[in-house]
């Protein structure tokens, strides 16, 4: 292919605007869906990755276990693990503590309003009770104020540290101006003494938060049926799995499960988090993948049909063109490159409208803006291919026309 041949693609491509507009739009589309989607799939993980990096990459969390199955004599039925207890998180974070920092937590409640004076929040706000570990665990940065004290945290006080977000609501986002000033927390009344640094939209925000002494919550909120969340962080980084493997008899020991009894816990980690959501994702990036090759597979069709009815309407100026001394090669380059023109004009076309398109659906679900290299580069080869079997057939049918009765042709 040379400069004259890429020439003449475009000149042919002009005269026939329209329909080279119509399938470059449907290739767009197709393009669009696809980027569109992985964009937004891929900018959720790198999300979802920095959401639970909070966790750390050597730290454990230890839940009760989904459901195991018990038997009975019609079969056997779905058994729900018992929550962790707090004298089992306490014994748990005793032994555990010269392997790792343990911090024990409560959700008293997801659903608090919180006032100051004639203001007030939505009634959406978390109320969590933690203990002195649990602002070094899950790495919250204070901006001004203080956390707790070991005493604080398991005496119990009416303190509060308060996310960013309750600053902006309840004191026109004036941290100093929050710091001492009394709030109502459901039955709590409550002194803020630290606010939170600002996080921004994200899964695991804690901009819209309360945080009280574990004690506190407990005294307020505490029944039998409440669980305990334990998480730890190993102290030295090292292998992840022998830590996971203490971590797994120590809780063991404290809920006094038998030799034989299975365990009745679940340890996470953020890496095992992560892989499990990716996993998922994969499904989803295939059914884009599918969705996209779907249309362009009718575009390419469409493109096809155009170039063979461009071949039957440029019988005669196929014709002239072979009398002059043109080769079957250059004939059949020619409609190869206004094939290939369309579909990849189209595949930029789509891309950047994907691109966009997925990254306003990022910004505003709260994540950053991302630059999809690698489906970027999927498409441009996936345009290509299009491009080269659409137009292949109608290539090779105006190479081999006879020049003669091509000139006769009206």
């Amino acid at each position: 292919m040379n400069a004259e041949t890429l020439r003449q693609s475009l000149s042919a491509l002009r005269a026939n605007w329209l329909r080279s507009m119509l399938t470059l739009m449907i290739i767009a589309f197709g393009i669009m869906a696809v980027v569109g989607i992985l964009t937004a799939i891929d900018a959720a993980i790198y999300s979802i990755n920095d959401n639970f990096s909070s966790l750390g990459a050597n730290s454990i969390e230890i839940r009760p276990a989904r459901g195991e199955r018990g038997a009975r004599r019609r079969g056997s039925v779905e058994k729900r693990a018992e929550p962790i207890s707090y004298e089992q998180a306490m014994t748990f974070k005793d032994l555990f503590s010269e392997r790792a920092v343990v911090t024990v937590s409560m959700r008293a409640s997801g659903s608090a309003a919180i006032k100051y004076e004639d203001k007030e929040t939505t009634p959406t706000i978390p109320l969590v009770g933690v203990d002195e570990d649990y602002f070094r665990v899950k790495s919250y940065d204070i901006q001004v104020g203080r956390t707790f004290s070991p005493q604080e945290a398991r005496r119990g006080g009416n303190i509060a540290v308060v996310g960013s977000e309750i600053v902006k609501r309840l004191f026109n986002g004036r941290a100093e101006r929050a710091l001492g000033k009394g709030i109502a927390a459901g039955p709590l009344r409550l002194q803020i003494v630290g606010v939170l640094v600002e996080e921004g939209e994200s899964q695991n925000s804690a901009d819209k938060i309360v945080i009280v002494p574990l004690s506190t919550a407990r005294n307020a909120y505490a029944s039998s049926k409440t669980n305990y969340g334990v998480i730890a962080q190993l102290t030295s980084v090292g292998d992840l799995s022998t830590g996971s493997s203490d971590a797994t008899g120590v809780m063991r020991i404290a809920r006094g499960l038998g030799p034989r009894d299975a365990n009745d816990f679940d340890l996470i980690t953020s890496d095992s988090l992560v892989e499990e959501i990716e996993e998922n994702t994969a499904k989803l990036q295939a059914g884009a993948i599918a969705i996209g090759l779907m249309t362009l597979f009718g575009a390419a069709i469409g493109l096809m049909n155009i170039m063979l009815v461009s071949v039957t309407e440029r019988t005669r100026e196929i014709g002239i063109v072979k009398a002059l001394g043109a080769s079957r090669s250059v004939i059949l380059w020619q409609f190869l490159t206004e094939a290939v023109i369309i579909t990849q004009v189209g595949g930029v076309v789509g891309i950047i409208i994907g691109m966009l398109v997925g990254n306003i659906v990022t910004i505003i679900a709260g994540g950053a803006f991302l630059v999809p290299w690698d489906w970027i580069i999927l498409s441009f080869i996936v345009c290509l291919i299009t491009g080269l079997l659409s137009g292949l057939y109608p290539a090779v049918k105006a190479s081999r026309l006879d020049p003669i009765e091509s000139l006769r042709y009206e």
